[in-house]
C-alpha cells in the first residue's frame, strides 16, 4: 500500500498574487543541441533534460507556483527518427519508476495531457501509475503534455462537442476549454521557452491567448533554479491588461 504524500505537511495557504504566476508552462528545448555541443549522443541530451526535472520542479513551487505544464513530446515529434523515439519513450518511463516516489512524497500530483491511444503500452502504463498515485496531492500539480498537439486537442474538443449533440447556441469558450486536456488546469500565467527559440511549436495555443511569454538562450539541460528566479522576476515587471484599457 502506497503512503500518504510526505509533502502534505508543506502545503501551505496559497493566495494568488498578481505579481506571481500561478500556472507557468515550459517548451523544453535544447537537448539535442547540449549533447551535440559536448560531442554526445541526442539521446545522451534528452536523458540530462529529464535529470533536470526535479530541481526545476521544486524551484518553482518554491516561488510559489501551483501549476508546471512541460512541453516533453509533441504529435510532430512522431517524424524523427525511430531510434530517438523510442528513447525518448524509455528515458519517459525511467523517470517515472525513479522519481515518482520523490515526487509524490514532496506532494506533487502529476497529469497527463495529450493522446495516450498511440503511446506503447508500457508508457500508458507509467502515465496512469504516476496521475493514480499522485492524484490527492496538492503541493503543485505537474502536468506532462506527452503526444500532444494543440491543434489536434481543439480539433477533438470540437468532435467531442459533435458527438455529444451540443446546440450551436450553448457554444462558446467555456463549452470548447471543458473538453481539452487541460479542463482540470488554469490557463498559463508565463510560458518559458528555452535555447532561444521564440514560438509557440503547436503548444497550447487555446489557452496561451493572453500568456506572457519568456524566451531565454539557455539550453533546457542547463536551465537552474537561477533560471527559474529570472523567468519569474522578468514575469513580475508585466503589466497584463487582457485586452482592456490599462488605468
Amino acid at each position: 500500500m502506497r503512503s500518504e504524500p510526505q509533502g502534505s505537511s508543506q502545503l501551505r495557504e496559497r493566495k494568488l498574487d498578481p505579481n506571481r504566476p500561478n500556472h507557468v508552462a515550459v517548451i523544453m528545448d535544447g537537448n539535442g543541441r547540449w549533447a551535440t555541443e559536448r560531442g554526445l549522443k541526442r539521446s545522451d541530451g534528452h536523458r540530462q533534460g529529464v535529470t533536470n526535472l526535479r530541481e526545476v520542479v521544486r524551484a518553482f513551487a518554491e516561488q510559489g507556483v501551483s501549476y508546471v505544464t512541460l512541453y516533453a513530446f509533441s504529435t510532430e515529434n512522431w517524424s524523427r527518427p525511430d531510434t530517438e523515439v523510442q528513447n525518448l519513450f524509455g528515458i519517459l518511463t525511467d523517470y517515472v519508476s525513479t522519481e515518482i516516489d520523490s515526487l509524490h512524497g514532496e506532494g506533487v500530483r502529476i497529469l497527463h495531457i495529450g493522446n495516450k491511444n498511440d503511446l506503447p503500452s508500457r508508457v500508458r502504463d507509467a502515465i496512469s501509475l504516476s496521475e493514480d498515485m499522485t492524484s490527492h496531492n496538492k503541493l503543485l500539480t505537474l502536468s506532462v503534455a506527452f503526444n500532444y498537439g494543440g491543434k489536434e486537442e481543439i480539433i477533438n474538443a470540437v468532435k467531442q462537442i459533435i458527438k455529444e449533440g451540443v446546440s450551436i447556441e450553448d457554444v462558446n469558450e467555456s463549452t470548447i476549454s471543458e473538453r481539452l486536456y487541460t479542463s482540470e488546469i488554469p490557463n498559463p500565467d508565463l510560458i518559458v521557452r528555452t535555447a532561444g527559440e521564440m514560438r509557440l511549436s503547436n503548444f497550447l495555443i487555446w489557452q496561451s491567448a493572453y500568456s506572457e511569454y519568456y524566451s531565454t538562450n539557455v539550453l533546457w539541460p542547463d536551465f537552474s533554479p537561477n533560471d527559474v528566479n529570472k523567468a519569474i522576476e522578468a514575469y513580475s515587471f508585466r503589466r497584463r491588461k487582457f485586452g482592456r484599457l490599462d488605468h
